[in-house]
């Protein structure tokens, strides 16, 4: 058996036919070998109960930059990019990540993201009245610069910064791709001095005068007398903005796109567009921001009957999960009134996005805003691009509408 798994490409990274029709290449390796050893040496799991009990295992370590070809291709363990990732609560693992989830939880509890929804809302809007009417591009003036506002109202940090924001934040996102280019690596390693530098800049401002915002927060100490490091602090704001910024806002797009693209379910949403939030994990589940999550084992674990040993690299294909006919009957269907829907699209486990509940409400409100304020939204043209980064995001790069408000 293992001599015929080791000849055996069900599954390849760098393959087209992802690209030209992933959800039929994840059917295939699914219902073939739903627990897969690649010949290039890692496992994909492609069923929902395999992915999330892996997800929750403890085994299961995010600890990447450990790996030696990881960092090296990444510019070294030394360069820039690397000693940031280091930092991250998503590479921790054990007591030191419960440790920084708790020092940063408490500017993200679900009273504080309660707080913030007129804020949100007040963004939603605004950005809504500068993109207007006629021919628009839902991605450039809207998805992407509501969650890059809504980061950099809750750190206190300019408004009119939030454009250069966004570009460091994208340039260092693709230091979790498993396919980096030169120049993807080149642009992280000099995005993350800067960028670490502006956010060590606030830090000073808010010293001499500390402020009611997120950064302050995480710049104090707990009851326990706790708290982060400066490079911590800068290291779990980049992991903010990276989190916070390209998941919500490949969220929204693909939501929109699979809405107009099932009339009857954007119907649905039309008649109520407050039933958004009941509607959040179909649409998440739909077409997945985040088509993989890997991790490497600390130790053996058996995931269905299939022992995959510590030290090995496993990818968790959450796109194949939530397209699992065992757990979502129809799967290839958008269903909004399909029941008890729970999708991975933040994660699960101990991993899961900490910022999770704050994404939600952006997707949620900017929808809602859209279907309540819009008379007519369609589809501007059939020839829509995608991104190609294939772990991180599936997302599209432009989406253009002809929108009318209601009068």
């Amino acid at each position: 058996m293992v001599e015929r798994l080791k000849t055996r490409v069900l599954f390849d990274l760098n393959d087209p036919a992802i690209h030209r029709n992933r959800y039929a290449y994840y059917r295939r390796l699914r219902e073939t070998e739903p627990v897969h050893r690649s010949p290039y040496g890692y496992w994909t799991l492609t069923r929902y109960d395999d992915v999330e009990a892996f997800l929750r295992a403890p085994e299961a370590s995010s600890a990447l930059p450990d790996d030696q070809t990881f960092a090296l291709l990444r510019g070294g363990p030394d360069s820039p990019a690397m000693r940031s990732l280091r930092r991250w609560m998503l590479v921790k693992q054990g007591a030191e990540h419960r440790r920084l989830r708790r020092l940063v939880a408490g500017a993200l509890t679900p009273n504080a993201v309660e707080r913030l929804k007129p804020e949100i809302s007040r963004i939603v809007n605004r950005l809504i009245d500068e993109m207007g009417e006629g021919e628009v591009d839902l991605i450039e003036q809207l998805a992407t610069p509501v969650p890059v506002a809504v980061i950099c109202g809750l750190l206190g940090i300019p408004v009119e910064d939030a454009a250069q924001c966004l570009k460091w934040t994208n340039a260092i996102a693709n230091i979790i791709d498993p396919l980096i280019t030169p120049r993807m690596r080149d642009e992280m390693n000099t995005a993350e001095p800067e960028f670490g530098a502006y956010i060590r800049a606030q830090m000073d401002l808010r010293r001499a005068a500390p402020r009611d915002d997120v950064l302050t927060m995480l710049m104090r100490k707990d009851a326990d007398g706790e708290g982060l490091s400066d490079e911590d602090v800068i290291a779990q704001v980049l992991l903010l903005f990276n989190a916070g910024h390209e998941t919500t806002l490949n969220v929204i797009g693909n939501s929109v796109h699979a809405l107009l693209t099932n009339p009857d379910q954007l119907e649905f949403l039309r008649a109520d567009p407050g039933r958004v939030n009941d509607c959040f994990e179909e649409l998440a589940r739909y077409n997945s921001t985040v088509q993989i999550i890997v991790r490497q084992l600390t130790g053996d674990l058996t995931i269905a009957g299939q022992r995959i040993p510590a030290g090995d690299t496993v990818m968790a294909i959450l796109g194949a999960a939530h397209r699992d006919p065992a757990k979502f009957p129809d799967p290839d269907r958008l269903d909004l009134r399909r029941a008890g829907v729970r999708s991975l699209a933040f994660g699960s486990g101990p991993h899961q996005c900490i910022a999770a509940m704050l994404g939600r409400v952006e997707v949620c409100m900017t929808i809602a805003e859209l279907l309540r304020r819009y008379e007519t939204i369609e589809l501007a043209t059939a020839d829509l691009e995608w991104h190609t980064r294939f772990n991180f995001v599936l997302g599209l790069k432009r989406l253009p509408l002809r929108v009318t408000f209601r009068r």
